[in-house]
């Protein structure tokens, strides 16, 4: 099953862009996922269990290391931002 997870992240310590930045390189060198960036979120794409199996490893990392809250959204299916223009697109031409 594929899926999707909307993440937001917010370290409570004073470095946040530092501690975010660096949680989003660690996303995004595992070659299995597909990983968008926007400035309110993360959006991760892919194989439910390996999306999960990364962000077990990643977030918990992250809250090993510093206070945080992270707000997941998780969805069936896979709808990148590239998917959802193509399809606003032809809808837009009809």
């Amino acid at each position: 099953m594929r899926a999707s997870i909307d993440i937001s992240l917010y370290p409570l310590d004073a470095q946040y862009g530092e501690i975010i930045t660096q949680f989003i390189l660690n996303l995004r060198r595992n070659k299995d996922i597909q990983v968008e960036v926007n400035g309110l979120s993360t959006q991760l794409f892919g194989p439910y269990d390996v999306l999960f199996g990364v962000l077990q490893t990643e977030l918990k990392t992250v809250l090993e290391q510093t206070p945080a809250v992270a707000v997941l959204k998780i969805a069936s299916g896979t709808r990148p931002r590239e998917a959802l223009h193509s399809i606003l697109q032809a809808k837009e031409s009809n």
